[in-house]
């Protein structure tokens, strides 16, 4: 049984800096691109990155290109979104997901498994 289990969301100031953790088991992580999401109240679920499994490229967003970073460590199985120079605007519900696949997608439709997400709340 897949599960992805999410961690490491919280309250922060704008400005700052937050790292949220993504556990995978029941699979074999470094076979399955890994993506981020979210969803803040009254909207839809959005892209945020992805990494694909083995090489590790990555894709984001316009919104976060150049203040977050995607990672993996397929020894841990585990995925990393390293969130800096945060904004109101970035406080959401985050998800992560994965696909059996290999192209960076960023239609969550597209994505197979979902972790339950983690609250990121950015306010002073």
């Amino acid at each position: 049984q897949v599960q992805l289990v999410e961690s490491g969301g919280g309250l922060v100031q704008p400005g700052g800096s937050l790292r949220l953790s993504c556990a995978a088991s029941g699979m074999i992580f470094s076979m399955y691109v890994s993506g981020w999401f979210r969803q803040a109240p009254g909207k839809e679920r959005e892209f945020v990155a992805a990494i694909t499994g083995s090489i590790g490229t990555t894709y984001y967003s316009d919104s976060v290109k150049g203040r977050f970073i995607i990672s993996r460590d397929n020894a841990k199985n585990t995925v990393y979104l390293q969130m800096n120079s945060l904004k109101p605007e970035d406080t959401a519900v985050y998800y992560c997901a994965a696909q059996s696949g290999y192209r960076l997608l960023v239609n969550p439709s597209s994505y197979n498994y979902w972790g339950q997400g983690t609250q990121v709340t950015v306010s002073s």
